[in-house]
């Protein structure tokens, strides 16, 4: 898991330690110390502690004026026993919600095991940014990890799903990802009326 670093392509376009509305501004990273592990396994130092022992995160990028951003997530996500999404909601999205934030595009393709709950922190989370037309959406989720979401039922707060997941994103830039985002959206949408 060491050798998994969030993605840094958009480095120019966007670095959260610099961003002063971000929930990690000023910090600094040891690029040679790995000290941070999920179970036995050292991870990447890149990735940002949110309180969680097992699910960690990188803000990729955000716009303001766009009200979006993409977090990359690598780890174990356990609502049952640590109750991640309790971290992700109030130590990363309240905060990014408080900047005017409310489009948030989650990539969980290093998510490797999800263990569920209840759902009151994503009814929540899809309340604090419905009035302003906001929306979650969870992209290359492995398929027992959709499977287990589903479960959980968040799929009411939460956009997955295989036409979600058709979505090449390292290949596209921020903004185009959320063109291609939202086109999704407005497919499924359609499909469904």
């Amino acid at each position: 898991m060491h050798d998994i670093e969030p993605f840094f392509k958009w480095r120019e376009k966007y670095i959260a330690s610099e961003d002063e509305r971000s929930p990690f501004h000023g910090k600094v990273y040891n690029e040679f110390t790995f000290s941070t592990k999920i179970y036995n396994y050292y991870i990447h130092p890149q990735w940002d502690e949110m309180g969680s022992p097992t699910l960690y995160l990188k803000i990729l990028f955000v716009d303001y004026s766009q009200a979006v951003a993409v977090i990359e997530l690598i780890g174990e996500w356990n609502d049952a026993i640590n109750n991640d999404i309790m971290f992700l909601k109030r130590e990363i999205a309240d905060t990014l919600i408080q900047e005017g934030i409310h489009k948030f595009i989650l990539i969980a393709e290093n998510v490797l095991n999800f263990h569920g709950s209840d759902d009151c922190y994503y009814e929540e989370w899809f309340e604090d940014i419905v009035e302003e037309n906001g929306w979650i959406v969870m992209l290359n989720l492995l398929p027992h990890v959709m499977e287990e979401m589903q479960e959980t039922r968040l799929h009411h707060y939460v956009n997955l799903g295989d036409h979600i997941n058709e979505i090449e994103w390292r290949r596209l830039s921020p903004l185009n990802l959320l063109l291609a985002v939202e086109s999704k959206k407005d497919q499924q949408i359609k499909s469904l009326g």
